[in-house]
């Protein structure tokens, strides 16, 4: 599914796009996503100017003088700059459409995704309440990581993907990070050793932005807001390398389900 890179590369390329545009109309073709697109958002958004578009773990908030939408792209959802003459496809479920006629389209075979309506504050919604800081923000630094996995028995990597300790960092995005760190993915989080929680902080960080430059990871069907794919796949070490060599040793890389998430780790330099 889109990852925190993934959406914000996303957010990258339809923002300039979007921002400082007014709404000229909102065309729903299939409310039921993972939640019900709501009856009213058509009307709370017509005519409305697009002040930002942001980005809160793995949601888009578009925010406008009256409130803010919240856009999740689900499992296998994107959202795109398209031509005015291209035809709308079976999954392109609504799209947003500006006084210039720019069209923002999403499409998303599997409906895992959501447009939902968060008003004027946010921050104070369901979805977003709970959340953990963001991995390339100021507040997430090795002191607060470490704070937070101190009497914690579930292994790390379930740790870092909780996104009320801190948001975005996906299945991939985690088996990478781990393996830059030495760290394995089960060991439990509460006995792992301050300089080896401030080691994984700077692999995190390291890891999401070098994948955010790259355009995010395609797997299968991930597309850009510019519709290209995202090219980290070349640059993965671990993850979905089941018994190919280690980049690092002769090892051959092994592969476990934790919490029914694959696990890509090796087992020489991961302790």
């Amino acid at each position: 599914m889109p990852e925190l890179p993934e959406v914000e590369t996303t957010r990258r390329g339809i923002s300039p796009y979007l921002e400082g545009s007014k709404i000229k109309k909102i065309i729903i073709r299939n409310r039921s996503l993972r939640w019900p697109i709501p009856s009213e958002l058509e009307k709370k958004l017509q005519n409305q100017i697009i002040i930002s578009l942001n980005r809160r773990g793995k949601y888009l908030l578009l925010e406008t003088s009256v409130g803010t939408a919240i856009i999740h792209l689900g499992m296998s959802g994107s959202i795109r700059i398209v031509d005015n003459d291209l035809i709308p496809e079976k999954h392109d479920h609504f799209e947003i459409i500006t006084s210039k006629n720019i069209i923002a389209r999403y499409n998303d075979p599997r409906r895992f995704g959501c447009f939902l309506w968060a008003g004027k504050k946010p921050e104070n919604h369901p979805l977003l309440i709970n959340l953990g800081p963001e991995p390339l923000d100021s507040k997430f630094t090795s002191n607060y990581l470490y704070k937070s996995t101190r009497g914690k028995r579930t292994p790390i990597k379930q740790h870092i993907m909780n996104s009320r300790n801190v948001v975005g960092i996906g299945n991939i995005y985690a088996n990478e990070a781990l393996f830059y760190a030495g760290i394995d993915p089960n060991r439990i989080a509460g006995r792992i050793s301050e300089k080896r929680i401030s080691k994984l902080v700077d692999e995190i960080i390291a890891v999401l932005k070098k994948a955010i430059k790259e355009g995010g990871t395609t797997l299968r069907n991930y597309r850009g807001g510019n519709g290209m794919p995202g090219y980290f796949k070349q640059e993965l070490a671990v993850y979905e390398r089941e018994n190919l060599k280690c980049k690092k040793c002769d090892s051959l890389i092994k592969r476990r389900v934790l919490a029914q998430r694959s696990t890509y780790f090796c087992r020489t330099c991961q302790k």
